[in-house]
């Protein structure tokens, strides 16, 4: 009887084990999966860079980077979040006008991994129509806000026939407003196909100039995350 009760409790451990190992197989193929159809740099094999700008706020600074923009004709894209769309349509219209491209930065600035398949697609769907009424274009380009994503965020955006677009790099401009560490932390390792996030504040404007001179003085050409894709 004892030796039974062992026998039984071994059973029951190695099944309680392989449970785990599927549950844990599952969620790393889940992540895999996500992980697999989110961009995170460009086309290695060209030399363009893409310094983008997530907004949903700093509009004071948006036309200052766009003048800057103009003096080296760069175009790049500006991924504009839905709420902040509403209420800057002027300025998304000329950032538009002005030659750049527009991406989603979804609606309320959520942390989408947080959000089921359904909030996923409000976030993106209700961001798109706004910009789409407006200015009569259809985004392709989906950057999640705070850079938060899981395999339904992507499951979502895939379903609304958008690429999901992440970093090669962070300024964390919004944070540490050091035009130096701006500058440094875009340029550094710099190659091709790289993705630069940042986003329209003061130091952002005082580094930009000093940031695009590199990259073009060093071989590489500032465009568009579409056009290094």
């Amino acid at each position: 009887m004892k030796k039974q009760v062992i026998i039984s409790n071994i059973v029951i451990a190695v099944m309680f084990i392989s449970l785990i190992a599927i549950s844990f197989s599952n969620a790393t193929s889940l992540t895999a999966s996500a992980d697999a159809r989110v961009i995170y740099s460009g086309d290695t094999s060209k030399n363009n860079v893409c310094f983008m700008i997530n907004v949903y706020q700093g509009e004071d600074y948006v036309r200052d980077i766009l003048d800057i923009l103009d003096v080296y004709n760069v175009k790049t894209t500006f991924f504009v979040g839905g709420s902040w769309a509403v209420k800057n349509l002027d300025l998304v219209s000329e950032i538009y006008s002005r030659g750049h491209e527009i991406g989603n930065h979804g609606f309320y600035h959520r942390d989408q991994d947080t959000l089921d398949f359904d909030g996923n697609v409000q976030e993106i769907s209700l961001c798109h129509k706004v910009v789409s009424e407006n200015l009569g274009i259809e985004m392709k380009l989906f950057a999640p806000p705070s850079g938060a994503y899981n395999v339904t965020t992507v499951d979502a955006s895939t379903s609304l026939n958008y690429k999901t677009i992440m970093w090669t790099h962070d300024t964390i401009d919004w944070r540490d407003q050091d035009a130096d560490l701006i500058y440094k932390r875009a340029t550094r390792d710099m190659s091709n196909g790289d993705l630069v996030l940042m986003h329209p504040t003061e130091c952002t404007v005082s580094a930009l100039t000093n940031i695009i001179s590199y990259a073009i003085n060093n071989g590489f050409n500032p465009t568009t995350v579409s056009n290094c894709l």
